[in-house]
Formats: structure tokens, sequence, C-alpha cells
């Protein structure tokens, strides 16, 4: 128990010590693709959104791939959210163990803005159009536990942004370890997600007329021609975390989670969160993320869950709110299988 406590506490100490030094320049609202950074779990969002140590749920490996080599059965999950401004979220995930020592992940994500009036200068109350704004992602990873204490995984994802007429696609890999240090559960986890292609922007929405010289009269004023757009690249965010099962009894077990993240897009963090589970069934979770982020807008976070045996079944579902601090709190709903 006392190498536990030192080991626990070198580690925190170097992850307080690597968000703090680290004083990059933040590059907020340059890459494309934010919706990648939606974290799916409600489980794991209730505990601050540090989850690239956990293992237990098909949604771990959204977190970490290296979660499919340490998933010892199939799962099946799916997560909705109303999210901030009236855009949907949805997120489905399934792991399938295909061997002793591995399993293949699917993962599906949609966002919708649902339909927005068009307005011009013109036609400030709208012109009668109506558009809308989606992302869709599509991921196939694979997680092999290498030996019995070490895994590895990656997941390959196609992504593709719509706006009105004009979209863009885009390709991306995640890929991750998670390591477990102690035979009564201590993991530590580090992944590298959104690692891909840059991205632009075409469709009819970007074909225009153009006028090459006003000043001039007689020539052709309305050429046909094109917007071309700067190329974009995808949100990479590095995570590495821990997290311990603290076994209080047969029946009360506590689970503590700690991540810290270097997103390119914006400054490092750290989220902290802990779960009590109560006989394997009822699940009360809480947490803050982000700490130590500039400008951060999100903070507490809350959530509770139950599990329930069906035949050879397991169903899961749970609940998470988020604070924010301008745009409304963030409320999951995630329902899942294990079969």
């Amino acid at each position: 128990m006392k190498n536990f406590f030192l080991t626990c506490i070198t580690i925190l100490v170097l992850l307080t010590t690597v968000v703090q030094m680290v004083h990059a320049q933040s590059k907020t609202g340059t890459t494309i693709g934010q919706s990648l950074l939606i974290e799916p779990s409600a489980r794991i969002a209730a505990m601050g959104n540090a989850g690239v140590a956990v293992s237990s749920e098909a949604l771990s490996f959204y977190y970490n791939p290296a979660a499919l080599g340490h998933i010892n059965t199939s799962d099946a999950q799916f997560t909705h959210s109303n999210w901030l401004a009236g855009i949907t979220y949805d997120y489905f995930s399934t792991s399938l163990h295909i061997g002793s020592n591995n399993s293949l992940g699917l993962s599906l994500m949609s966002l919708n803005s649902g339909e927005i009036a068009v307005r011009t200068v013109e036609a400030e109350q709208g012109t009668g159009e109506r558009y809308s704004v989606s992302d869709f992602a599509i991921g196939l990873g694979y997680g092999q536990r290498i030996t019995d204490r070490f895994s590895a995984g990656f997941q390959l994802t196609f992504f593709q942004q719509t706006i009105w007429h004009a979209s863009l696609n885009v390709f991306a890999v995640n890929f991750g370890t998670l390591y477990q240090i102690t035979d009564d559960g201590l993991q530590l986890g580090a992944s590298i997600s959104n690692f891909g292609t840059r991205g632009k922007y075409s469709g009819r929405d970007l074909r225009i007329r153009y006028d090459i010289d006003p000043t001039r009269n007689g020539d052709n004023g309305s050429l046909p021609a094109e917007i071309n757009t700067d190329e974009f690249t995808l949100p990479i965010v590095f995570r590495v975390g821990m997290t311990y099962p603290l076994k209080i009894n047969e029946d009360n077990e506590f689970h503590f989670v700690v991540d810290a993240f270097h997103p390119s897009d914006n400054s490092e963090s750290m989220s902290v969160g802990g779960e009590y589970l109560f006989m394997k069934s009822f699940a009360l979770r809480g947490g803050y993320q982000q700490l130590y982020q500039k400008d951060s807008e999100v903070g507490l976070t809350f959530g509770a869950g139950f599990n329930y045996d069906v035949y050879s079944y397991m169903l899961h579902v749970d609940y998470s709110w988020a604070k924010h601090q301008h745009l409304g709190d963030m409320q999951r709903f995630t329902v899942g299988v294990t079969y």
C-alpha cells in the first residue's frame, strides 16, 4: 500500500508539472472538426472527462484505442446529447471481442445544427431559404493485449463536415497504449487523437460571379469563378493519465481518475474525477475538467448510472451533467449492453 501511494504521488506530481511548465501560445479557433473533441461517454464525462486509462466499456476506445485490448467482453453503447445552442449530438460505439487478447471497435458520430434561416444584408429577416451544418465521422479500431499488463491499439477515422452546399473530408488516426502498473488495478494510459490529413472546403456555395476590374466598363463583369479556401488541420490531442480502483469492501468501490491534456489548438489542462460504485450496480460520479486551461468555460461535472443484469446481458444506463459558463449546461445520456 505504501508503494502504491508513492507511485500515485509521483505520477500526480509529474502530470501537474507537465501541465504547468508548458506555456504554448493558444491557437483556439484554428482547426476544423471540433465535434471530434466532444467526449461521448456519459460515465467518463461525469468524472471530469478523464478517461485515457479507463478500459471498461465500448466508448473507452474513443479516449484510448488500447482499451480494446483490455476489454474482455463484447459491448455496444449509444449516447445522445442536446448540445450547446440547440445542436444535437449522437454517438454509437461497439466493441467485438474476437480473441482472448484482442477486440475490434466501430464508432459512428453525428452532429447537426438543425435548420437555420439564411439571412443577407439585403434580407435581414431571411431569404426564405434554410441551411444546416452537420458533422459525420466513422471509425474502425483494433486493440491487442500484448502482455498480461500492456496493450496497444489504433483507430482509423473518416470525418466529413458539411455547411449547406459546401463540405470537406479528412482522414485521421488515433493510437494509444495502456499499462497496468499494479496487481490491484492501477493503470496508466496515453493516447494521441486526430492525427490526420488536412482538409479544404469545396462545393457549389464557393462558386461565384466575379468582376476582375469593377472600374472598367464594357468588359465581362460576371466571370464564373470559385473561392479557393485554405487547408485546415484537425485538433490533435495528446492525453496521459491514470485510474485506480480502490476496493473498500465487497459491496463498495471507489474509482479515481486523472488526465493531463496537450491539445494542438489550446492551452494545456488537467481533469480529475471519481466514481463511487455500490454492489457493482449503482454509481455516483463527480469531477472537474480543464484545470489550468486559460479562459476555460467548463468546470464541475456530476453524474450517476446503474447496471442491471438481464439473463446473460448486462444493461448500462448513465447520465452526466457538466457546467458551462456562458452557453448553458451540458447533459449526456448513454445506454449500453454487454454481451
